[in-house]
């Protein structure tokens, strides 16, 4: 194993290996549409997806960027972990790559079961698309960098749409940005390319557990505008809606799925002691010394 392979490893047949043939039994199977609808320009929704249903994010008209946040239904401290995912699974990610929750649960929240997307690839800039790269635009960061205050940044959006389940923007986190394409340029800096989606292309997610899904439609629509930058400017004539669909698949297509529960680890984290070899010295040596007595 080369030391620049994937660090992040599990044993052959581990929970990194997806059975692919089941999810694809699911995404194929006779389905029954149970909620759909369209998220307008520079705004944000938030939608329930139960265990065992299927999420479909579309573009409705053309190109546009979504950003996504992903909670555990009955307890948002539990929610999508932008960057364990990016350990576990790629910084972009695509079919059969899950989304992990953050610890101490550390379970996937969604497994990846359709994207029209994913035959992208690596442009010839290095960009990927569905980008874990980043996260999603704010209204704090956009008044440091410009000097103005704008309000409906995904951030907001997020807020705003959380904001009826009793969740505020503490409760927003790092997105995973759908149909955007991302990468690293030369100088190591984070890059944002024109979303190639098409109308109708689709990325499609299957619900591990009880899920309350919000996504913004990023204020810089397809990206192919700057948001920043000498050449920055409203690029509201590049933003466009975002559909939603979740269908519950025919429940003989989940034979043999079961959910994966959460860490196993005891979660002691070190509370109890443990001499490690040659720390006994050590500790003696950095050990406080007792005060000199003085005379009378």
């Amino acid at each position: 194993m080369a030391l620049t392979d994937a660090a992040y490893q599990a044993e052959p047949g581990g929970v990194l290996d997806v059975d692919r043939a089941l999810y694809d039994r699911i995404a194929a199977a006779p389905r029954e549409l149970v909620d759909s609808f369209v998220i307008p320009i520079r705004t944000g929704r938030a939608w329930e997806v139960p265990q065992g249903h299927l999420c479909r994010i579309l573009t409705v008209d053309g190109p546009q960027v979504g950003d996504l946040n992903i909670w555990n239904r009955h307890n948002p401290r539990e929610r999508l972990w932008a960057s364990k995912t990016r350990q576990l699974q790629a910084a972009h990610v695509s079919l059969y790559d899950r989304l992990w929750s953050t610890l101490p649960y550390l379970r996937p929240l969604v497994t990846i079961t359709g994207d029209t997307l994913a035959g992208y690839g690596v442009d010839a800039e290095g960009g990927r698309v569905h980008d874990l790269l980043g996260t999603r635009c704010d209204p704090y960061t956009n008044t440091l960098l410009t000097g103005e205050d704008f309000d409906f940044h995904c951030h907001s959006n997020l807020t705003r749409a959380v904001a009826p389940y009793g969740l505020d923007e503490r409760d927003v986190h790092d997105v995973l940005n759908v149909f955007q394409v991302t990468g690293l340029n030369d100088k190591d800096q984070y890059f944002m390319k024109a979303c190639p989606a098409k109308p109708g292309d689709y990325f499609e997610f299957f619900a591990e557990i009880d899920l309350l899904c919000a996504l913004s439609t990023c204020p810089g629509g397809d990206l192919s505008i700057p948001m920043w930058g000498p050449d920055a400017r409203d690029p509201i004539e590049v933003c466009r809606p975002i559909g939603i669909e979740v269908w519950k698949p025919d429940p003989a297509a989940l034979q043999g799925w079961t959910e994966l529960g959460v860490a196993k680890y005891a979660g002691n984290n070190g509370q109890k002691p443990v001499s490690w070899p040659g720390t006994q010295a050590q500790a003696a040596a950095s050990a406080p010394k007792p005060a000199s007595k003085r005379g009378a």
